[in-house]
């Protein structure tokens, strides 16, 4: 993964090679200017050249995309950073509802006689749901801060959509589509997403999959995104007009393919039950964002391109490149070959800043515990980025993660592989000062676009 260089006066300059990076340090010439993402100041250099640099973004419900990369004769690009930036927004929603609840017992039971005054607020225009407009404004935050690490020159966005009024009713057309906000849609991707590109009844995923009715039309199933699934082609040829629970009970090929893929018979079948009835809560909050973050990009000042997330799979196919959100950001738009890609993803998950709340409430609204009023002890932060090294006792070893800060001075560390509890403040060091997110390494991608290995 490349290092991100600034000059003298914190002005970006060219990302550099780990081994060049080592030398840097060593040699006296730079410094440490922060953790993550890693990033080197210069004590002997003021500006310098730079080549054209793009920062292609994946946007998601969950989890955006992002890739940094350099381009070369216009149709050659090369990775140097892969990022993935988890989102907040169903926290976000949580505890605006639970706040809503608290206002609302608050007002009914003191303030009886106050006349109601929601029907005289309104929305201005654009205005997204804190929820949407966390996701807009957190992928915003990374692109102007990556912006300042690195002479960024141009930007990708894939403008995904999906057409929700499609997928629940294929049937719609004239006046009645007319009174919808989106045309087209790709039914297909938007399976692959919610099935997790593997069949839904044997949960195979080295092999092409078919679009399959749950309950067959001969059964009066209908082409409603919930009766539609995936699976490969002998589950599909088995289960033909038979019914959910029937072809799970009966069907000895299905038997066999679970046994190999580990998979029981119960589970995947509550697990296709339970995926039917799953909402359209992260086509909606894609469709609800996309412009808005589009309209952001273009208010940097640098050229956005756009493409669609079919041409970002076929990039990906074309080259043989694994699916994940930080590859997707690398294969928008058109280029012919992709080089370097097997760099390690950092990984970004939004956590917020704490909270003013210093009670902690039951769900019925009642104190369950109590905060401590200073956020700060000992010079440590909850949120920080610390090293401990323990050196005797069952938590000796080396423990680098996100501290939790406790009144007894005794803290927990969120590291890759879990939470460590009960190390004193008296091991730690802080590496990096809390900024709200947290991070750590994925060091390989399989070809099965999944992460191996995680490393901090």
């Amino acid at each position: 993964m490349a290092v991100f260089v600034l000059d003298q006066q914190k002005q970006p300059l060219m990302p550099c090679s780990e081994k060049r990076a080592r030398l840097l340090l060593a040699r006296g010439r730079a410094v440490v200017h922060k953790r993550y993402p890693f990033t080197l100041r210069l004590k002997d250099r003021i500006g310098g050249d730079t080549q054209p640099l793009r920062l292609g973004i994946d946007p998601g419900s969950k989890t955006t995309g992002l890739s940094l990369m350099r381009e070369s004769d216009g149709e050659q690009r090369h990775v140097l950073c892969l990022f993935e930036l988890t989102h907040r927004g169903y926290q976000i929603k949580k505890a605006l509802q639970q706040r809503a609840a608290f206002r609302r017992r608050r007002r009914s039971a003191n303030l009886r006689y106050r006349a109601p005054r929601f029907n005289n607020r309104t929305k201005p225009k654009g205005w997204l749901a804190p929820s949407l407009q966390h996701r807009v404004d957190t992928t915003m935050a990374w692109v102007q801060r990556l912006g300042k690490l690195a002479p960024i020159t141009a930007l990708d966005q894939e403008l995904v959509h999906f057409d929700t009024q499609k997928l629940e009713n294929p049937e719609i057309s004239g006046i009645e589509y007319q009174q919808g906000t989106l045309l087209g849609y790709e039914i297909r991707e938007y399976l692959l997403e919610k099935w997790g590109r593997e069949c839904a009844y044997c949960g195979d995923t080295e092999t092409p999959l078919e679009i399959e009715h749950v309950v067959p039309h001969s059964r009066g199933g209908s082409n409603r995104i919930s009766n539609l699934t995936l699976s490969c082609h002998p589950c599909n040829q088995e289960k033909d007009s038979q019914a959910l629970t029937r072809f799970f009970a009966t069907s000895n090929g299905l038997k066999r393919r679970l046994k190999a893929n580990g998979h029981t018979a119960d589970a995947r079948l509550d697990r296709v039950q339970r995926q039917l009835k799953q909402p359209l809560r992260d086509a909606s909050a894609v469709n609800a964002t996309r412009w808005a973050l589009f309209n952001a990009l273009k208010a940097t000042n640098l050229p956005v391109s756009v493409a669609s997330s079919g041409r970002t799979k076929y990039n990906r196919q074309r080259l043989g490149i694994p699916k994940t959100h930080a590859l997707d950001a690398a294969c928008i738009g058109a280029f012919g070959t992709l080089n370097d890609w097997q760099v390690p993803t950092l990984t970004i998950k939004a956590m917020g800043r704490g909270s003013y709340q210093r009670t902690r409430l039951t769900k019925h609204g009642f104190p369950r515990g109590y905060l401590m009023r200073q956020k700060q002890l000992k010079g440590f932060q909850t949120g920080d980025m610390v090293k401990a090294i323990v050196t005797t006792g069952k938590r000796a070893g080396t423990h680098t993660g996100r501290v939790a800060v406790r009144k007894t001075g005794s803290f927990n560390i969120q590291t890759e592989n879990g939470a460590v509890q009960g190390i004193s403040y008296k091991y730690c060091t802080v590496i990096q000062r809390g900024d709200g997110y947290a991070y750590h390494l994925l060091s390989s991608i399989n070809h099965k676009g999944g992460a191996e290995q995680a490393v901090a």
